[in-house]
């Protein structure tokens, strides 16, 4: 009866879009698109007086960092084992246009790429970087994460995470390190280049562990989809430490599951 529950659940969707405040997914979303801009509302950064110890209490549209009771990331072991929606990834080539928020590198993706969950087309906002990953596997985590945040015409987000591990040299990621400015705040284009998101998937993107959760920096909204691949792609040595030169650890520490369904689906 109770995996029964969870595939229905699973099937339309294990969260719904309720009012827009500090705590709910679109609080904030307008500002998952970055344009270079390293102002804000509260300074915050991944150790210090700033720190994610701290988030909470930087400014009020912040107090769910500190407060709410799904926030991400989180450690994926013990997944119940579980069928979930297939994912459709739609993803088109972008312009090369990567932008150094201050705490990681991030591309703005064009409209036209989206992914389909059990029916419902979201669009790929942007995808951005963090070192190590956000999320571990029994307190292990790998040595980088991707994420791909998607927005739907409700405002639900979605976040596709993806693991880095370290092997073999990744051709799509190397011309974001690259392009990569070094200044905080400021933004760089590469004339005539663009990236598939696509290329910075696995091959098999089928599979992945999925959870309700929120974003991993301030505002920390919840109410965020995640679904976070089983299968990692690599990385050089040398592209994981030229990442970590610009913008050192920038992970939030793992947060408590208060026991929120988690789903393994093969």
């Amino acid at each position: 009866m109770r995996r029964a529950r969870i595939i229905a659940a699973l099937a339309v969707g294990t969260v719904t879009m309720l009012s827009i405040g500090p705590g709910s997914a679109a609080y904030g979303a307008d500002r998952l698109k970055e344009s270079g801009s390293h102002s804000g509302p509260a300074r915050w950064s991944y150790s210090g007086p700033g720190g994610p110890g701290n988030w909470g209490s930087l400014s009020p549209g912040y107090r769910t960092c500190s407060g709410g009771r799904m926030q991400s990331p989180i450690d994926l072991a013990g997944a119940f084992p579980a069928k979930g929606p297939a994912l459709k990834f739609d993803y088109r080539a972008t312009p090369l246009k990567v932008v150094n928020t201050g705490h990681t590198v991030l591309v703005n993706s064009t409209p036209d790429s989206t992914l389909t969950v059990a029916g419902q087309v979201y669009e790929l906002l942007q995808f951005h970087f963090h070192a190590p990953s956000e999320h571990a596997i029994a307190g292990a985590r790998a040595p980088m994460e991707a994420h791909f945040v998607h927005r739907n015409a409700a405002g639900t987000l979605v976040v596709v995470g993806v693991t880095i591990r370290q092997g073999g040299h990744n051709p799509a990621l190397a011309p974001i390190i690259a392009a990569t400015p070094p200044e905080a705040g400021s933004s760089a284009a590469t004339a005539g280049a663009t990236i598939d998101p696509s290329a910075l998937l696995p091959p098999d993107a089928g599979a992945y562990f999925h959870y309700s959760g929120s974003l991993t920096t301030p505002p920390c909204s919840e109410r965020v989809r995640w679904f976070v691949l089983t299968k990692p792609v690599r990385a050089s040595r040398d592209q994981i430490a030229a990442f970590g030169r610009v913008f050192g650890p920038n992970a939030r520490p793992l947060q408590g599951r208060y026991g929120r369904l988690l789903i393994a689906s093969p």
